[in-house]
């Protein structure tokens, strides 16, 4: 599976962005999708996850309410939905997939995109 995300970008404070991670191969139907960030200096934390059918998601508590994951089987795409943007979101955004259950550990994704860069300016 070959993970490769897009939109990112720079973005005043307040502003969204959507991200998107097109994926290669035949089983993305069946992966449990992520998004991660990580700033520099800091290390990658869990942003969002969402079912292979798209039926659950969840979201890391800095991001609730202001971010939305979801996901096109047919199109073997994930999207991440980002408002009300803070400078604090600032970081490198990875699309990471795995094999199983829910999870929102970066250590257990199998499959993980170049990133995509975001810059939110004050």
């Amino acid at each position: 599976v070959q993970l490769v995300e897009s939109g990112g970008g720079l973005v005043q404070t307040g502003g969204s962005l959507r991200l998107s991670c097109a994926a290669s191969g035949d089983t993305f139907s069946s992966l449990q999708m992520g998004w991660f960030r990580q700033a520099p200096g800091k290390e990658r934390e869990f942003v969002a996850t969402i079912t292979w059918r798209g039926w659950s998601a969840d979201y890391a508590d800095s991001v609730r309410g202001r971010f939305v994951v979801t996901r096109d089987n047919a199109m073997k795409s994930v999207f991440l939905q980002m408002s009300a943007l803070k400078p604090e979101d600032t970081a490198v955004y990875y699309c990471a997939a795995r094999n199983g259950a829910y999870s929102t550990a970066a250590d257990e994704y199998d499959y993980w995109g170049q990133g995509t860069q975001v810059t939110v300016s004050s």
